[in-house]
């Protein structure tokens, strides 16, 4: 990748985005666009827009998350989950660009005993997870210059997240009951932010040889499991400073009592085999890419 690079970010003020603007910042000439900008949902704009900015690469890390909303507003969720990464792959073919797409574990049903693989068959539980496989499946319809990546339990030190909710919440009480039947690996935005950048430099440095033997679906997410609650129980235990030195109690729960309008896969873990063996890129274990969000978060509290 050159300085002479055009870098165009959707969802640039997500919390993806923001780390991509960090982990590309000297890649070349960034380009950033999220909804407060640019209508994602009407095709004509995101045309324009593309056309307009002709990049070399796109990152598309906007994404309609609002996991229980889009029961009930499943145009919306398809219009920026599905209908717009599909575009976008047209759009990056026309001009041979390469983008990278982010989607979900929530595209499995949760049923398998071991760790998910790019080769299992994506069976989602909710519209969600649905409109996040329909993104995908327009994705490698198009075909061209493209990385998909799946990830889980995203969070980092902005935007709307377990972790800030949790600390949050942990300064103003101390018992929480949290799901403890739910178990994923969380995942940080630097941790994504970082791999992402590494591969695409990679890829477009023709370190991992054609578009053949690189394009396609990949799963990216920190290393190691845990339960919503033992994530609970490892926050408070390693912010104690952030929360006044409290740490509250967390008592775990099953699902089946904390029931919500979009139901959640039991199993969430992804297997990261294939991202290693394609690209030797393994994401920090959940628990020091937490740790190092935490030291972000004190040291922008002690600046405060």
């Amino acid at each position: 990748m050159s300085t002479q690079s055009r870098i165009l970010i959707l969802g640039a003020a997500g919390q993806v985005g923001r780390e991509l603007q960090r982990s590309f910042a000297d890649a070349g000439e960034i380009i950033t666009h999220d909804r407060d900008t640019v209508d994602l949902a009407v095709p004509d704009q995101v045309r324009t827009l593309v056309r307009g900015v002709a990049p070399h690469v796109i990152l598309n890390a906007a994404a309609y998350t609002a996991v229980d909303r889009a029961e009930s507003e499943p145009e919306a969720a398809m219009a920026v989950n599905a209908h717009l990464p599909g575009l976008l792959a047209e759009e990056a073919l026309r001009a041979n660009a390469l983008l990278v797409h982010y989607s979900t574990d929530y595209v499995f049903d949760g049923s398998k005993a071991t760790p998910w693989t790019e080769t299992d068959t994506p069976n989602p539980m909710n519209t969600y997870g649905a409109s996040k496989l329909a993104g995908e499946e327009a994705i490698r319809q198009v075909g061209g210059r493209y990385l998909i990546f799946r990830t889980s339990w995203v969070y980092g030190s902005c935007g709307n997240n377990f972790l800030l909710t949790m600390l949050r919440l942990g300064r103003e009480r101390d018992l929480f009951k949290i799901v403890d039947d739910q178990v994923g690996a969380p995942t940080t935005s630097i941790e994504l932010a970082n791999a992402t950048r590494a591969i695409v430099s990679g890829a477009l440095g023709g370190q991992f040889g054609d578009t053949a033997q690189w394009a396609g679906l990949y799963h990216m997410t920190c290393s190691g499991s845990v339960s919503w609650c033992g994530f609970a129980r490892a926050i408070f235990a390693r912010a104690q400073t952030l929360m006044g030195g409290k740490v509250p109690t967390v008592n775990p729960i099953p699902s089946s009592e904390y029931p919500a309008p979009a139901p959640r896969p039991h199993n969430s873990v992804l297997s990261n085999d294939k991202l290693h063996a394609r690209f030797g890129v393994r994401l920090a274990p959940w628990e020091m890419a937490l740790d190092e969000v935490l030291r972000i978060l004190s040291a922008a509290m002690k600046q405060a």
